[in-house]
């Protein structure tokens, strides 16, 4: 196949009407690149805000899609997929919630990250949720993002590239796009001096074919290229079943994460503080309402330095009546103790907020010596001057009880943890509350 190919990529970036010419070498191509980026940013910022509402039509994903589709041929019928089908309820993206936002974390980690793994990593977990109708065609949006790591996708794509090699991707799986991925990207190898590093080329050439416009040329090793899709396809499935794994455990540390931030908030309100929840977690289901019930909806006026970062700490108790943070707190479940030491410091140093509160690491008992190793950093040098302390589980779970009964102000809390040292940890002592 290998000489019929070349030829084939010869003639078709020859054509003046191939996808090549007419869409990879338009000149508005790369403008569109910024404009849909952007509005795939603004998606996620509508998700996140609680404004995108429960339909397609009228929503800014209605825009970036529309934006898309309008490019050029390969691209025509790209909203399709977005639609909303009221009798199939599909995608099911606009009436539920949950996993609108996991939509939404899925176009934002991908529009953060620059490597191949993260995105990849990403895909396995909204696949892992199974979100009906929500399938291979977000890869077009992703396409916008990272155009040399990410292929666009549809059916002409898919029948191409099933052409040209005679492997048999079907549409609809995450799976099967992620072991197209990996052939053409294999491909594009191959031809990499006479195609491009942007994977719209090699995508666009697979358009061709499977539209019909070329013949896809003879292949005297179908075999061994069926072997090689087959192959790609295993590990790509591998892959996923071990990113369910671990989509299973983070589900689990958040539910912990979430239930130490409720006994935090409850804790605060029983002491008499006004309670801050971090603005991204507020919406999180907690009991038989959300996280963010009953508390503060907008952080004091009088807090304005580092507003950006009290903003995302867990928790924090501000003194009623004032504009006083008393305590604040970063609960660190399974997330690197690393960066919870790093984010207490950057509040500290970086803020008027760190000089007029405590600041508790909240954290697993099992990850005492995990906090200790990294205070040993030269970095975290200056933890012995401030005012940050280690809170174990075992303590907040066994005396917040007693100490929503008969505590006042952050003392109890003072006597159940430990001031943070670089040699380790000095207990102040337990007592009763």
């Amino acid at each position: 196949m290998g000489n019929t190919l070349a030829r084939l990529i010869e003639h078709w970036k020859a054509d003046a009407h191939s996808t090549y010419n007419s869409w990879f070498l338009w000149e508005e191509r790369l403008k569109n690149f910024r404009s849909i980026r952007r509005g795939i940013g603004q998606v996620v910022r509508d998700i996140e805000a609680g404004t995108f509402g429960n339909a397609y039509r009228g929503s800014s994903l209605e825009t970036v899609v529309g934006s898309i589709a309008e490019q050029r041929q390969i691209f025509k019928g790209a909203d399709h997929a977005f639609l909303w089908k009221p009798k199939l309820r599909i995608p099911d993206i606009y009436e539920n919630s949950a996993n609108q936002a996991a939509f939404a974390r899925l176009l934002h980690h991908c529009d953060c990250c620059d490597s191949a793994d993260e995105i990849i990593a990403a895909i396995h977990r909204i696949d892992a949720l199974a979100i009906k109708g929500l399938g291979p065609a977000v890869a077009n949006l992703l396409y916008f993002i990272h155009p040399t790591l990410v292929p666009p996708f549809n059916t002409a794509i898919v029948k191409g590239f099933n052409a040209v090699t005679g492997s048999n991707v079907k549409l609809g799986r995450w799976d099967h796009y992620l072991s197209m991925r990996e052939g053409l990207i294999r491909l594009n190898n191959n031809y990499r001096t006479v195609l491009s590093n942007d994977l719209g080329a090699i995508a666009g050439l697979m358009f061709d074919v499977g539209t019909g416009r070329y013949a896809a040329p003879p292949r005297a090793d179908d075999a061994g290229a069926v072997r090689e899709w087959e192959a790609d396809l295993q590990r790509v499935r591998e892959e996923s079943s071990a990113a369910q794994r671990q989509w299973e455990l983070a589900r689990e540390s958040d539910a912990t994460h979430t239930e130490i931030q409720g006994w935090l908030r409850d804790l605060g309100s029983a002491l008499g503080f006004d309670v801050w929840v971090a603005a991204n977690d507020r919406g999180r289901a907690y009991g038989s309402g959300k996280l963010g019930d009953g508390c503060l909806s907008h952080l004091p006026e009088g807090i304005t330095a580092g507003m950006d970062s009290v903003r995302l700490i867990d928790v924090v108790w501000i003194t009623r009546g004032s504009h006083e943070v008393a305590a604040a707190f970063e609960v660190e479940h399974s997330t690197s103790i690393y960066s919870g030491i790093v984010r207490m410091l950057d509040l500290a140093l970086g803020t008027q907020v760190g000089e007029k509160s405590t600041l508790f690491l909240v954290a697993p008992d099992n990850r005492r010596g995990e906090v200790e190793q990294q205070l040993c950093r030269p970095a975290f040098s200056r933890v012995a001057e401030l005012n940050i302390r280690y809170l174990p589980y075992s303590g907040l779970k066994e005396h917040r009880q007693a100490i929503t009964r008969f505590g006042t102000g952050i003392k109890p809390l003072l006597e159940i943890s430990q001031e943070l040292r670089r040699k380790g940890f000095v207990p102040t002592g337990l007592h009763k509350t």
